[in-house]
């Protein structure tokens, strides 16, 4: 029987989160910390980005900073 997307999905971050801990010696806070960090880095990469592109080369496309609502539901 094949998994469907949303199992490959919630398998796929179940794992990443292991690993993370894992790369952490099982510090929450300390992974948390790193993550939160990763995301402050890339929402900065991002903002860039936006700034150096045009609006042109985009073709009027923009980033979102923010998940939808149904991104942010836990797996």
């Amino acid at each position: 029987m094949q998994s469907s997307p949303a199992e490959l999905l919630t398998d796929e971050i179940a794992w990443a989160v292991e690993a993370e801990l894992a790369f952490h010696d099982g510090d929450v806070k300390a992974t948390i910390a790193t993550l939160l960090e990763d995301n402050r880095h890339l929402r900065r990469q991002l903002a860039l980005a936006e700034f150096a592109g045009s609006r042109g080369f985009a073709r009027g496309w923009r980033p979102a900073y923010e998940r939808n609502a149904e991104d942010t539901k836990a797996p």
